[in-house]
């Protein structure tokens, strides 16, 4: 089969496309002709090199991926040859005590396809049954390859872990990005009053049309500032921050007495300065979340096959192309997912 690969860490000239061995499943395995995959900010840490994981190389990146089943493991029993599915990339032992009650991100074992261990950019890939979401007909490949892991991550975020209630003020920064479009359509869906963060008006008027009822442009103002001249001086009940070291400061300065900061990453670095003293005046509750449990994803992928929510895509490319989609991202050119499809499918 062909394949997205690299042998080492780097920039994206590391990044090949050629022949790798197909994969056989193993007994709880599912084998799935893979006919879109999406990139993750994720992809490109991945790529550079992450602290404290060795990679197997040459390793094949991509967390998020949909295609057809063409072949079963001896083990599994809910998919069969021609079902359609899409990857949901979190795995869990499903033995640890977290797993035993159902926090199946929190597992003692957990790691993430694509990043821990070899992804799905890739003409066939073998996937965990567990692992895999049910796409009904209609759901469009490129829909089903780019919604998964983002739109899995917000939910938990804010449904789950920041317990977010209709008629709460919510800020999302980077509203532009996957985790954060996604993060607008939730809050929105939930009944919060929605603040967002773009950096141009284009992204802007995307996060409007998303659900957004207030947006601000980072660069060119204050957003701490700002909320607090919107909201009265109040502020926000919850700040979702996946921008990290660069916003930390002001995304506290944004909160409301009692408000809740979430987390799911932080893409300008994980050791920001933070105020202690506000968090423990204004009693302030910093939250961190990692992807979700299987219910977790089960139930916002509904909401994404029937429609409610909707992955934006940025543009679709041949995956002999993926260094360009990691320049994509790294440039943070146009707003929603990059989407790549195996040069057989296009």
């Amino acid at each position: 089969m062909k394949a997205v690969q690299f042998t080492e860490h780097g920039g994206t000239e590391v990044i090949e496309y050629g022949d790798f061995p197909d994969p056989e499943p193993e007994r709880d395995e599912v084998l799935v002709d893979v006919k879109a995959g999406a990139l993750n900010h994720l992809d490109v840490w991945t790529r550079r090199g992450l602290p404290g994981i060795t990679l197997d190389m040459p390793h094949i990146p991509g967390s998020d991926g949909a295609g057809e089943v063409v072949d079963v493991g001896d083990d599994v029993t809910r998919f069969e040859p021609g079902d359609r599915v899409a990857l949901s990339a979190g795995v869990s032992c499903g033995k640890c005590e977290f797993c035993r009650h159902g926090e199946h991100s929190m597992c003692v074992n957990y790691h993430i396809i694509g990043e821990h261990v070899r992804g799905v950019h890739s003409e066939l890939a073998a996937v965990p049954e567990d692992n895999l979401l049910s796409v009904p007909e209609g759901v469009s490949w490129e829909t089903a390859a780019a919604a998964p892991l983002v739109f899995q991550t917000a939910w938990r975020m804010l449904i789950t872990r920041a317990d977010v209630t209709s008629g709460e003020r919510v800020l999302v920064l980077g509203a532009s990005g996957g985790v954060g479009h996604a993060a607008v359509q939730i809050a929105d869906y939930a009944g919060a009053t929605v603040y967002a963060t773009g950096s141009s008006e284009a992204k802007l008027e995307h996060a409007r049309e998303l659900g957004a009822d207030h947006v601000i442009d980072y660069e060119a103002e204050d957003f701490a500032s700002q909320i607090r001249e919107m909201t009265g001086g109040r502020g926000v009940d919850v700040v979702v921050d996946h921008i990290g070291k660069a916003t930390w400061q002001d995304s506290l300065r944004s909160l409301a007495k009692g408000g809740r900061i979430v987390t799911c990453g932080a893409t300008t670095g994980g050791q920001p300065e933070t105020d202690i003293n506000r968090i423990f005046w204004n009693q302030l509750s910093v939250i961190g979340s990692t992807m979700a449990s299987l219910g977790e994803a089960d139930d916002v992928m509904e909401l994404v096959w029937d429609g409610t929510f909707e992955p934006a895509i940025r543009e679709v490319l041949p995956m002999s192309e993926t260094a360009r989609a990691h320049e994509m991202l790294e440039n943070r050119e146009g707003f929603g997912k990059v989407v790549v499809k195996p040069d057989s499918e296009l």
